[in-house]
């Protein structure tokens, strides 16, 4: 739970191993290289239950450490409690928000700006897609649409 003065992003995405995760440890890289790391909670989730507890997948790891970013993340669902206890919550694409909005609606006092991450991008790639089904080619793609939106996120929101 963020404390005054502190502001808190929640990343999500359908399992929260592949997307969610990639762009939770780009901002909180970007955020401590930035020396505001301490004013943000930072975290991701899952619009599903599938992965809960698992690790980040392989591939999306290797990528991360490609590019010397370390997460020791573990997949968890979105809960009821983060429409409260989150400022922003950040999705991957029209399904992820879809299913975020239903949930939002049923809870009382919720108070996060859900939002597709991909509006911050400058490129204007709205979705960034899952990369599960696809090769190395497509979690760099990941990343490098997390870079961009993410550093974007950070700037209009420092």
């Amino acid at each position: 739970m963020a404390t005054p003065g502190e502001r808190s992003v929640l990343f999500v995405c359908l399992g929260n191993i592949c997307r969610s995760p990639i762009a939770e440890a780009v901002f909180r890289k970007m955020a401590t290289d930035n020396g505001v790391v301490d004013k943000w909670v930072i975290d991701s989730g899952a619009t599903s239950d599938w992965n809960t507890g698992s690790t980040p997948d392989a591939r999306g790891l290797a990528c991360l450490r490609k590019h010397v970013i370390e997460t020791d993340h573990r997949a968890r669902q979105v809960t009821k409690d983060d429409f409260v206890t989150f400022d922003h919550i950040l999705c991957m694409d029209e399904s992820n928000l879809r299913d975020l909005n239903k949930k939002a609606s049923s809870v009382k006092n919720s108070k996060a700006k859900i939002e597709l991450l991909g509006s911050y991008d400058p490129e204007k790639q709205l979705i960034i897609q899952d990369p599960y089904y696809g090769s190395d080619k497509d979690f760099e793609k990941v990343y490098e649409q997390c870079m961009r939106c993410c550093k974007a996120f950070l700037e209009q929101h420092s």
